[in-house]
């Protein structure tokens, strides 16, 4: 069975520490997102540690999963809108400079959480992104990113 890559495992080892999607952090959560259609899908089954109250999912964890999987749709935004494969140079990354979360409902603990994300805009190195994160298919929250295209050559460790 061939699976299909996540966005993420296209990202350049350099840049995939994120404790949210960093295929090379170990102790990160390393969520993989997914183009389908128009939209770019990721689940994730949250841990018993994840936990806010008995049987609810840590607001916090929600937050970072809206963020980085939002960060890779803008990513995948970018690439489909320059009719560019997710593995051509240079490589296209984003970081975020605005979240804002709405959470709507509690999200249950051990449930799988999927979130959908859709591309509202794409300006020059900016991309806006909604998504809505849902558990047993009701939505537990919404969110909404900004997120900003980082130079290629972007590497900390070359400082």
């Amino acid at each position: 069975m061939v699976r299909e890559k996540a966005i993420q495992d296209f990202y350049p080892d350099h840049q995939s520490y994120c404790y949210g999607c960093g295929k090379l952090n170990e102790q990160g959560l390393q969520i993989k997102s997914f183009i389908h259609g128009d939209e770019v899908i990721a689940k994730f089954t949250p841990k018993s540690y994840h936990i806010a109250i008995p049987g609810y999912v840590y607001g916090g964890l929600i937050a970072s999963l809206i963020d980085c999987h939002s960060t890779g749709a803008a990513a995948a935004g970018v690439y489909m809108a320059e009719n560019r494969s997710l593995n051509s140079e240079p490589a296209i990354r984003f970081v975020t400079a605005s979240l804002k979360v709405d959470y709507l409902r509690p999200t249950p603990l051990g449930e799988e959480i999927e979130i959908r994300a859709r591309i509202k805009e794409i300006k020059g190195k900016k991309v806006i992104v909604e998504s809505k994160l849902s558990a047993r298919g009701v939505i537990c929250a919404t969110g909404e990113v900004v997120a900003v295209q980082i130079p290629e050559d972007w590497d900390p460790e070359s400082k």
